[in-house]
């Protein structure tokens, strides 16, 4: 049996991620994809518990080392119990953030050395990536815009608008450096258009995987 694909789903604050996430379930479990949708941090109890910390406003500023620490352990198990194991069986796993987000809000955004996080990485992850990232693009100014109506921000949601940039930036350095991994969706359209382009790329995922797993070709 072969492994299953790991897609994950990236953007700053705003673009529609919990919307776009649920169209792309939908649309891979009507194209007979047996997968999981899951997220991060959290996914698993343990990890659900570091992730209530970790978005929770709290009077005791949060030391950025120690917010990046917490993601990883909380990567860590949502990766060792969750997700490989779900991989290895053959089914898909769908992530609403992953490693290119700690790369944007804790590289970009908090300003800790890459250096850093490509060790826990390397750690944590033993070299397994997503196989393909969906990343929904939008101004930082339209996407905060669009936030405030989403009720009470957590911590994260809370940042400057620098900081926002920053994040953006971070994330367009990671597709940069690995443009066959990701898939840039355009954000400022309407919805409709915006899952048009999302059904053209994971159609483009289905064919390529299945061209591998007959053998016509490489899986992603």
């Amino acid at each position: 049996m072969s492994n299953g694909l790991f897609i994950t789903l990236e953007g700053v604050e705003g673009v529609g991620k919990t919307t776009n996430l649920a169209f792309m379930e939908r649309y891979l479990a009507a194209a007979g994809v047996d997968l999981l949708c899951t997220r991060e941090p959290g996914g698993t109890p343990l990890a659900e518990e570091i992730r209530r910390m970790l978005l929770s406003d709290r009077e005791e500023p949060v030391q950025a080392q120690a917010e990046l620490l917490l993601i990883f352990a909380a990567r860590a198990q949502h990766l060792h119990s969750v997700i490989l194991p779900t991989l290895a069986s053959g089914r898909w796993v769908l992530c609403d953030r992953f490693t290119d987000a700690t790369y944007a809000y804790q590289g970009g955004g908090r300003g800790l050395p890459l250096s850093t996080i490509q060790q826990l990485e390397s750690l944590v992850q033993n070299g397994r990536q997503p196989d393909k990232t969906f990343f929904l693009d939008l101004e930082v100014d339209v996407g905060l815009a669009r936030a405030q109506n989403r009720g009470v921000p957590d911590r994260f949601e809370k940042e400057s608008r620098s900081f926002f940039e920053s994040v953006r930036a971070a994330y367009w350095e990671r597709i940069r450096q690995q443009p066959g991994r990701f898939v840039v969706i355009d954000a400022s359209r309407n919805l409709a258009e915006v899952q048009h382009q999302i059904a053209v790329e994971l159609d483009k995922v289905l064919s390529e995987h299945a061209s591998g797993a007959n053998g016509a070709g490489h899986s992603i």
